[in-house]
C-alpha cells in the first residue's frame, strides 16, 4: 500500500468518519469485521486492520471471519484479497455480535473495504501478490439510506416512494404501497414493478433492447414479468408500464444525467410501449392456454410441452409460467421444457444456416461482378492473426434484397463487403469467424457470420445502436481471436486425426494393408471436431486408444505447422498427401504439412519418409504448433451408414472438462458402491447413474471403462441382493419366534412390536415383515399383530397389521393402522399405514396396544 496515496489506514479512517461524523450514525450500534486468516492457504489474519479499528471501536465489536465472509474474490480467477466490513444494528441497546453475518435483517452490512493484495491465475490456483495493491470501497447505497431514514426495508426509503406513488396513480389501484415486508400480492406487485422499471430504464438508456434470444430475451422476460404483476394484481391497463419511466427519471435523473436525455428516454418509452402491446396481443389467449394446462396437469405438475407452447406461441417466459403455477401450488416440468427448447434451438440453427447459404444469390453476385466490376475479396489476411483495415465496397440489405450506399442500426441484419478481410468465411468444414468491424465513428458492426459467394466475402451482422456505415469508409476488421483459437486447434487436430486413423488402422496393421481410410466430410467449430471417414466396421477400444495415443503423441511433439500455396499438379505428387474423395481442387492449392516443410516434400515427393507426416490440402486457419492443441480426447465413434463412420474429438479446455466429468463420475460410482443402503436402493441408483453415463459427453474410453465398472457393480449387488433377501427371511423368522415367546409368556391379547427392536439394521423391508407374520399366523393364530418398521433415512416409520378373521368384527386392521400412523388403508383383516414420525414411535406403540385391547374387551 506504500505505492498508493492511501491504504488500509486511510480507507478505514475515511469510512468511519463519513458514517459517524458526517452521517451521524451512533458508534455503539456499529460492528466491524476483519479477515481471521486461513491456515490451509497459509493466509494470516489481518491483524493490521484489527489494530487500526481499535482506535475507533471497542475490541469486543471487532470480529474475525473466514474466507466466506471476509475474503473477497471477483470469481474463480483475478484480483482478490481480505476485506473489512462495517455492520449496523437497526435495533440497538443489545449485544448483537452473534447476528453479524448471520443474514439477520435487523443487523446489516453497510460498508466494505477490500484490500486487493493478490491475484489468482487459475481456478483453485495459488495466490500471487499484486505488484501494486489497492483498496476497493463498496457501500450499500439503499441500505445506508434505510438506516439514515430509520426504516426497516430498502423499499421503505424515499428512493422508492416516488415510483410507488406513480404506480398507484397510473394503475388506479385503491391502496398505496404499505411499508414493511408485506407478502400480500399487491405489495409484492408494487415492489416487482418498481424494481423492474428502474432496471429497464437504465438498461435501455445504455443501448439494450428486448429480443427473442440472448441478453435481449432477459430484458423481455423482465418486462413481461412486470406487466403480468401489474395486470393481475393491480388491475393495470395496457400502456401503464411505459408511463412509469418518468418516475425513474425524477428519482435518479439528478445523479445520472443520461436519464435527462430526452431522445434516449423517448426511445425507452417507445420500446416499453411496443413490448406491452406485443404481450397484450397474446395475453388473453395465453391465460386460456395456461388454464387448460392446469386442467391437463398431473400430480400438480404442468407438463413441459404446455410451458413451451406458452413460451413459443404466446410469449410467456418459463419463469412467468412458473410463478403463475406457484400461485396455484403447482410446478412446471422444467426438464421437459428444456428438451423442447433444445429441439427448437437445433431447428432454428439449421434454418439459420440454410438462410445464410442463400444470403446472396446469382443476381446479386452478377451485379457485383458485371455491373459494379468489383474484384473478389482479398482474404489472405485471414491467416494473419491481427487487426486489418479495408474499404467498404458494397452493403446489402436482405429485407429489401437491394444493395445500398449506406445503412444504420435500424436496418437490421445486413451484409458488408470489403476490398479485403481478415475474417475466415465458412468453408472446408470450418465455421466462420466472428468479431467486429470498427467504424470511423468508433462504434462497431457485430459480425455474426461470414459467407463467401462467387469470391465475395460477406460479413453478416448488425450495427451497434446509433451506428451507421457507408460505402467508401475504411473499417478495421477485428476477429474474435479467443474464439478462433479453439477452432484452429480443432482444425489442426482434424488433420492429425486423419493421419492417425490411417496409421493405426492401415499402415501399422498388416491385416488391413489393402484397406483405405478416406475422409468423407468434417465439421470444425470452437467446441469440437467431427470427422467422417470410410471404414467398414466399428473401431474396437484398442483401435480407438491407438488413434488417440497417436494424436496426443503428435500434440506433445510440438510439431510446427507449415503452409504453402503450390501448383495442384506438383502437390498431388506427394506420396503421403491426404485429399477429400471426389473433391475438385483449383489449379493452385494450399498445402498444410505438420512436422515437415512443404518445400522438402516437393523436392522429393515420393520419399517414403513422408508417410510419417500429415499432409493435406486446406484453406482453413491453423495453429502454429501442435502443442497449442494441448490435449485431445475421443468423445464419440459411430456408424453413419454404409461404410462411413463418424468420430468426434475434443481438444484444449473442452477435453479437460470432459476428463473432469469422467473423474466426477468415477467418484460418484465409488460413493454409490460404498453407500450403506439396501441392495434394492443401490440397484436403482446404479440404473440412474448408468443412464447419466450413457448420455454424457466424456472420453469414449473412460465411458467404456465406467460402463464395465457399472456392470460389475450391478452383478455384485445382485448377488448381495439375493444374500440379503435370505437374511431378511431369516431375520423375519427369528423376530416372529421371539414375539411368539413374548406372547405366550405375557398371555397378551394383542402384539404391537417394532421390528427394529429385534434387528436394528432393518429399514422397512417387506420380506422381513412378511416372514414375521407367517410365524405369528402359524404359532399365535388368534392374536392380532401390528408390526412397525423404521426407516431412519426417510425419517418416518410404517406399520402393517394382521387381524384374525375371528376378531375383525371387534378390531379392524384399517382402523388400527390409522390410529398408529394417522393414515392407512387395506382390508379389515390386513392393512398398511405410513408416515409415522420416528419420534412418535414409542407413543404409537402405546396407542396401538391400548386401542386394540379396548376393542377386544
Amino acid at each position: 500500500y506504500q505505492r498508493r496515496v492511501h491504504g488500509k489506514k486511510e480507507a478505514i479512517e475515511w469510512a468511519w468518519d463519513l458514517l459517524t461524523r458526517v452521517y451521524g450514525l451512533p458508534k455503539e450500534r456499529l460492528y466491524v469485521t476483519y479477515f481471521g486468516g486461513n491456515p490451509e492457504l497459509n493466509l494470516p489474519a489481518d491483524e493490521e486492520a484489527k489494530e487500526i479499528w481499535k482506535q475507533y471501536v471497542d475490541e469486543e465489536r471487532i470480529l474475525p471471519f473466514g474466507m466466506k465472509d471476509n475474503f473477497w474474490e471477483m470469481g474463480d480467477t483475478g484480483p482478490c484479497g481480505p476485506c473489512t466490513e462495517i455492520h449496523f444494528d437497526r435495533t440497538g441497546n443489545r449485544d448483537a455480535r452473534h447476528l453479524v453475518n448471520a443474514d439477520d435483517p435487523t443487523l446489516i452490512e453497510i460498508w466494505n473495504n477490500v484490500f486487493m493484495q493478490f491475484n489468482r491465475e487459475e481456478k483453485g490456483g495459488k495466490l500471487t501478490p499484486l505488484p501494486a495493491p489497492c483498496v476497493d470501497t463498496g457501500m450499500g447505497f439503499e441500505r445506508l439510506v434505510s438506516v439514515l431514514e430509520g426504516v426497516q426495508s430498502n423499499y421503505d426509503t424515499g428512493v422508492w416512494s416516488g415510483i410507488f406513488k406513480r404506480i398507484q396513480e397510473i394503475t388506479g389501484y385503491p391502496e398505496p404501497y404499505r411499508p414493511g415486508s408485506s407478502m400480500e400480492d399487491q405489495d409484492i406487485a408494487y415492489r416487482v414493478i418498481a424494481d423492474h422499471i428502474r432496471t429497464l430504464t437504465f438498461a435501455l438508456v445504455d443501448g439494450g433492447a428486448p429480443d427473442s434470444t440472448g441478453r435481449g430475451f432477459v430484458l423481455r422476460r423482465i418486462i413481461r414479468r412486470a406487466i403480468r404483476y401489474g395486470r393481475e394484481f393491480l388491475g393495470a391497463k395496457v400502456g401503464f408500464f411505459s408511463q412509469l419511466v418518468d418516475a425513474v427519471v425524477e428519482s435518479m435523473g439528478d445523479f445520472f444525467p443520461e436519464l435527462r436525455d430526452e431522445t434516449k428516454i423517448n426511445r425507452v418509452k417507445a420500446i416499453l410501449l411496443k413490448e406491452e402491446h406485443l404481450f397484450d396481443e397474446t395475453w388473453e389467449k395465453g391465460i386460456k392456454h395456461f388454464t387448460k394446462a392446469v386442467e391437463n396437469s398431473k400430480e400438480n405438475l404442468i407438463n413441459g410441452s404446455d410451458a413451451f407452447i406458452l413460451h413459443d406461441r404466446y410469449g410467456f417466459p418459463v419463469d412467468l409460467t412458473s410463478l403463475m403455477a406457484e400461485k396455484r401450488g403447482m410446478k412446471v416440468d422444467l426438464n421437459e421444457f428444456e428438451e423442447k427448447m433444445e429441439l427448437q434451438r437445433k431447428k432454428s440453427t439449421n434454418e439459420t444456416m440454410s438462410a445464410k447459404k442463400g444470403f446472396l444469390g446469382t443476381d446479386q453476385t452478377n451485379y457485383l461482378e458485371v455491373t459494379r466490376s468489383l474484384k473478389p475479396t482479398a482474404d489472405d489476411a485471414k491467416y494473419i492473426w491481427n487487426d486489418y483495415s479495408s474499404k467498404v465496397v458494397a452493403i446489402y440489405t436482405p429485407t429489401t434484397q437491394q444493395f445500398v450506399t449506406s445503412a444504420d442500426h435500424t436496418s437490421g441484419v445486413i451484409g458488408i463487403i470489403l476490398e479485403g478481410t481478415s475474417f475466415y468465411a465458412e468453408g472446408g468444414g470450418q465455421v466462420s469467424d466472428r468479431g467486429t468491424l470498427k467504424l470511423p465513428s468508433g462504434k462497431t458492426f457485430d459480425v455474426q457470420d461470414v459467407q463467401c459467394y462467387a469470391g465475395f466475402v460477406v460479413h453478416i451482422g448488425q450495427l451497434q445502436d446509433g451506428a451507421s456505415v457507408s460505402e467508401g469508409e475504411t473499417l478495421v476488421c477485428s476477429v474474435d481471436l479467443n474464439r478462433r483459437l479453439p477452432i484452429a486447434s480443432n482444425h489442426t487436430t482434424t488433420h492429425v486425426l486423419n493421419y492417425a486413423l490411417r496409421k493405426a488402422l492401415v499402415l501399422e496393421n498388416d491385416a488391413n494393408k489393402f484397406e483405405k481410410v478416406d475422409q468423407r466430410g468434417s465439421l470444425v467449430d470452437e467446441k469440437m471436431l467431427r470427422f467422417d471417414f470410410s471404414w467398414g466396421s466399428k473401431l474396437s477400444e484398442e483401435e480407438i486408444k491407438k488413434v488417440e495415443d497417436i494424436v496426443n503423441e503428435q500434440v506433445r511433439a510440438d510439431l510446427p505447422v507449415y503452409t504453402l500455396e503450390v501448383p495442384l499438379e506438383s502437390a498431388q505428387e506427394i506420396i503421403s498427401l491426404r485429399s477429400v474423395f471426389g473433391e475438385k481442387y483449383p489449379s493452385s492449392v494450399r498445402v498444410v504439412s505438420i512436422g515437415q516443410q512443404v518445400e522438402a516434400l516437393l523436392s522429393n515427393p515420393k520419399n517414403a519418409e513422408w508417410w510419417n507426416y500429415s499432409v493435406e490440402f486446406c484453406g482453413g486457419t491453423h495453429l502454429n504448433k501442435t502443442s497449442q492443441a494441448e490435449l485431445a480426447q475421443v468423445i464419440q465413434e459411430q456408424a453413419l451408414g454404409g461404410n462411413t463412420r463418424r468420430i468426434v474429438v475434443y481438444t484444449r479446455e473442452a477435453a479437460r472438462e470432459s476428463i473432469a466429468k469422467a473423474d466426477a463420475f468415477v467418484n460418484e460410482l465409488q460413493s454409490i458402491i460404498t453407500e450403506e443402503v439396501t441392495p434394492d436402493e443401490k440397484l436403482k441408483k446404479l440404473g440412474v447413474f448408468g443412464k447419466a453415463v450413457d448420455d454424457s459427453l466424456i472420453p469414449l474410453l473412460r465411458k467404456a471403462s465406467l460402463k464395465k465398472d457399472i456392470a460389475r457393480s450391478v452383478e455384485l449387488v445382485r448377488v448381495q441382493q439375493k444374500e440379503y433377501g435370505k437374511k431378511l427371511q431369516q431375520w423375519g423368522t427369528e423376530i416372529g419366534e421371539k414375539i411368539v415367546t413374548e406372547i405366550n409368556e405375557s398371555k397378551s391379547l394383542v402384539a404391537v412390536r417394532v421390528m427394529n427392536d429385534y434387528q436394528a439394521v432393518l429399514t422397512g423391508e417387506r420380506e422381513a415383515v412378511q416372514e414375521t407374520f407367517k410365524v405369528l399366523e402359524k404359532k399365535a393364530p388368534e392374536v392380532p399383530a401390528l408390526l412397525i418398521s423404521l426407516d431412519s433415512k426417510k425419517g418416518v416409520a410404517s406399520a402393517s397389521a394382521v387381524v384374525p378373521k375371528s376378531k375383525v368384527a371387534q378390531l379392524s386392521a384399517v382402523d388400527w393402522v390409522k390410529i398408529v400412523c394417522g393414515k392407512g388403508g387395506g382390508k379389515p383383516e390386513a392393512a398398511n399405514g405410513a408416515g409415522l414420525p420416528l419420534e412418535d414411535v414409542k407413543n404409537a406403540v402405546q396407542r396401538g396396544t391400548q386401542f386394540a385391547e379396548e376393542k377386544l374387551k
